[in-house]
């Protein structure tokens, strides 16, 4: 898409707000980090002149924001297969596989899933999510594999969005953990938070962090590993992951949450899964533009559905 403008007007002052925080709660889809990149490249201005992320808004002030399109100079267009479930104008569902990362990053550079759309879409993606992620509305980890949802246009990127943060997303997980939990179904309330020591990992705690809840219920008990679908309340990262080994019982092929349990499920059974066994297999939300109620849903990828016949 091309670049997109706006202006609006500020109702209230705000002294103790800051325009950064105050542009986020107007914008959930976007970012803080991308409202303060979009403010410090002056790509937001009130009245007319730059500010910093920090300025007060106060009543009367005319705040412009320049939307700008996805850059195809950061993320190129590549002729990737995608698994596509739905496409309207406005939207697409896809079954993302579990080789390919989302977005690029650290370690992925190209062959990411918005190389692909890209050019699927011949470019018409959202920009709001930023140069690096446009069209994205929420995430996969790269082992996991599933329904994802992409939007077309900021519209319905935000509106997608606010679906999310409201929780009226239906999502449906699959996942293979380690043993047999002793309970058929629950649900694990626990908050998770950056683990202390490793940067890189999320951890269960008692104390601070942000609310989480995940519904579970055991569909089949297998050899020293059992299918379970895991509902999501809430969004956090690598909240399954965390909240099955806080449980007890982490995922199968899981490296960070969970590598003494896999290392005994290898022992018993000879099984060593190539990654971590998740799928988002249901996913169901409100189309912005119809206000139909629509539910997609995955079918496993192949490494999946051999890990539930050997472990059967």
């Amino acid at each position: 898409m091309t670049e997109r403008s706006e202006t609006f007007t500020v109702e209230f002052t705000l002294p103790s707000e800051r325009l950064d925080r105050f542009l986020h709660a107007r914008y959930p889809a976007a970012s803080r980090s991308a409202l303060q990149r979009l403010i410090e490249e002056g790509e937001i201005t009130v009245n007319g002149a730059p500010v910093k992320p920090t300025h007060a808004p106060h009543a009367g002030e005319v705040v412009k924001v320049n939307w700008p399109g996805p850059r195809p100079d950061k993320a190129e267009p590549e002729d990737l297969p995608i698994a596509v479930l739905y496409e309207d104008e406005s939207l697409l569902v896809v079954n993302k596989t579990p080789d390919i990362a989302v977005h690029p990053g650290n370690g992925h550079e190209r062959h990411t899933l918005v190389n692909a759309l890209l050019h699927h879409c011949k470019g018409q993606l959202s920009g709001i999510g930023g140069v690096a992620r446009p069209g994205i509305v929420h995430r996969l980890d790269l082992e996991t594999s599933g329904c994802l949802v992409v939007a077309k246009n900021d519209a319905v990127h935000t509106a997608l969005s606010e679906q999310f943060a409201r929780r009226e997303v239906d999502k449906l997980y699959h996942a293979l953990v380690c043993g047999a939990p002793t309970r058929a179904s629950g649900e694990i309330k626990v908050a998770i938070a950056r683990h202390v020591t490793h940067r890189k990992r999320m951890a269960a705690t008692d104390g601070g962090g942000r609310a989480a809840w995940t519904s579970y219920q055991v569909i089949r008990r297998m050899k020293a590993a059992s299918l379970v679908h895991c509902t999501l309340h809430t969004g956090r990262t690598h909240q399954i992951r965390v909240h099955m080994e806080h449980l007890g019982y982490p995922l199968v092929g899981d490296s960070i949450y969970g590598k003494k349990q896999n290392a005994k499920l290898v022992e018993l059974t000879g099984f060593q899964a190539p990654r971590q066994m998740l799928h988002a297999a249901r996913l169901g939300f409100t189309h912005p533009k119809t206000q139909e109620e629509m539910t997609f849903e995955a079918p496993w990828p192949k490494d999946f559905a051999d890990a539930v016949a050997t472990l059967s």
